[in-house]
């Protein structure tokens, strides 16, 4: 797939001491990567980094047989190296992860997202913005149900009970799904520092620009610091040529 652009950003935002987001961009092929540690420990920085390099290696050493079963192995990979942390004593070893990859197919306009936790992919075509991930969370199971709404404080609350992420002891299996791209798409990668904070409009109102990549991911970021910057942002924008 040639001619993509894109760009990465990240920001620590207010609250917190230090940026526990960890992203990684090639355009080509591409590979686009965020996590988003659990916390704020030494833990959570160590599983966020070693997890976005652990499976990089992985997808990269895989190239040319990229598809579900390599991309579950990087993420096993990824599991493995964050369990070894998480036994050190260095406080939550935890994260999530999220990817976008490019598939190995004779089109050439394949992609492949793998997701654990709740960092996220959007995609924008035809004046849609569409969210193509789901959150393993509690707050996404409950809302979807029914079992409360989703202002209410049980929802809040739920947000922060992840359900599937590297480094928990079940080593949950991640979401592996396909996409095939259209010319002009604009692909949205971020963590929930700029999903829970950018309203839908706003973030489908910054990608229909159409400008560049790294302009987008600049008043992404911007956009997670007006609404409180309460959380570490991090944001990969990634555009598909007309």
């Amino acid at each position: 797939m040639s001619g993509l652009r894109g760009a990465v950003g990240s920001e620590v935002g207010r609250r917190y001491r230090a940026n526990f987001d960890v992203a990684h961009l090639d355009l080509d092929p591409l590979l686009a990567v965020v996590a988003d540690g659990m916390g704020d420990s030494d833990g959570s920085a160590l599983a966020g980094r070693t997890t976005v390099d652990t499976f990089v290696e992985g997808i990269r050493a895989a190239r040319g047989k990229i598809g579900p079963e390599t991309i579950r192995e990087a993420v096993s990979a990824a599991q493995d190296q964050v369990g070894e942390i998480g036994r050190r004593g260095v406080g939550m070893a935890g994260c999530t992860l999220t990817a976008l990859i490019a598939g190995d197919g004779n089109g050439g306009d394949g992609l492949w997202i793998t997701q654990l936790g709740d960092s996220r992919v959007y995609r924008f075509r035809d004046d849609l913005l569409e969210l193509l991930t789901v959150d393993h969370t509690m707050a996404w199971l409950g809302v979807a149900h029914g079992l409360y709404a989703f202002d209410s404080p049980q929802a809040k609350a739920a947000r922060y009970h992840l359900t599937r992420y590297v480094g928990h002891a079940a080593r949950p299996e991640p979401d592996v799904l396909s996409v095939v791209t259209a010319p002009a798409d604009v692909y949205l990668l971020c963590s929930d520092g700029v999903a829970e904070q950018v309203p839908y409009q706003r973030i489908r109102e910054i990608l229909r620009l159409h400008i560049e990549p790294g302009a987008m991911v600049e008043r992404l970021l911007a956009a997670a610091d007006v609404a409180g910057g309460q959380d570490n942002a991090t944001a990969v924008v990634v555009t598909v040529p007309f």
